[in-house]
């Protein structure tokens, strides 16, 4: 996992400015228009970022150790507000919340991010851990707007190469929904390349790849899927649909079908 705070808010600068160029050619009919999520508008997504910028802000002070931790109350005047603005005023206002979140981490001296702590789900954060948070749901987020106007849109290359080592130690043991089905898969990625094994019992887990040769998987009965790292990513946030899978994605269909169904998303 990349240490460097910096390579992680230069990346979510790079995802802001990519947000920004989706968002601000957009009609008011489009911003009111579906997005990749479920039942949320383009609108509804660029407020739930909005409140998150304002939110990341606030969870920062408490790392830095100038504000005392959060209470679960603390969130929701922030949804409250954001929810009770029109369409138009949730696409603009998402942008300029979200501008002042980068600016701030960027703004940063080394000695501020070297004092980073934030304890979350039982882990401790240091800079990198909490920019890594924002960088996941941005991204991800990004590409639900994105790909409304274009089917075969991908998640930006720079975050999804930071992002990629986060599924096996952070998301596919969090998001990952065991299906009653005990079985492995070997999955190995380009852009950047990674080797993984994927367990799922009653618990999901991914380690990287334990064996050499290139026979081990066949000798073991193991499958292998092979695509980019950009849609493991979005298949372990339930976002490779046969719809949206990119053509270089190499797998038994069967097996793709029941990853989806261990990733269902959100």
């Amino acid at each position: 996992m990349e240490s460097d705070p910096h390579l992680w808010i230069a990346a979510l600068r790079g995802s802001h400015e990519r947000l920004e160029s989706l968002v601000r050619p957009l009609t008011a009919d489009q911003v009111r228009g579906p997005s990749y999520c479920s039942n949320w508008t383009i609108a509804q997504v660029l407020s739930h970022l909005g409140s998150g910028a304002e939110i990341g802000l606030m969870m920062l002070s408490v790392a830095l150790g100038e504000a005392e931790p959060l209470s679960a109350e603390a969130f929701g005047p922030v949804w409250d507000r954001w929810n009770a603005k029109s369409p138009a005023e949730q696409a603009a206002d998402s942008l300029v919340a979200d501008e002042r979140q980068v600016l701030t981490l960027e703004q940063l001296s080394d000695a501020d991010l070297a004092r980073i702590r934030f304890p979350f789900i039982g882990l401790e954060l240091d800079a990198a851990g909490l920019i890594r948070l924002r960088l996941g749901e941005h991204a991800l987020h990004t590409w639900d707007v994105a790909v409304s106007a274009d089917p075969a849109a991908t998640v930006a290359p720079d975050a999804a190469a930071l992002l990629v080592d986060s599924v096996p130690e952070f998301i596919a043991p969090r998001l990952g929904k065991p299906q009653g089905e005990e079985f492995r898969n070997r999955i190995t990625t380009t852009g950047p390349d990674r080797d993984f094994l994927l367990t799922v019992t009653d618990t999901v887990s991914m380690t990287g790849w334990p064996w050499t040769g290139p026979e081990a998987a066949i000798e073991l009965g193991i499958p292998e899927l092979r695509m980019p790292a950009e849609a493991l990513l979005r298949l372990s946030y339930g976002r490779l649909d046969p719809e949206h899978t990119p053509a270089d994605v190499a797998a038994d269909p069967a097996d793709l079908d029941r990853l989806r169904k261990v990733f269902p998303g959100f």
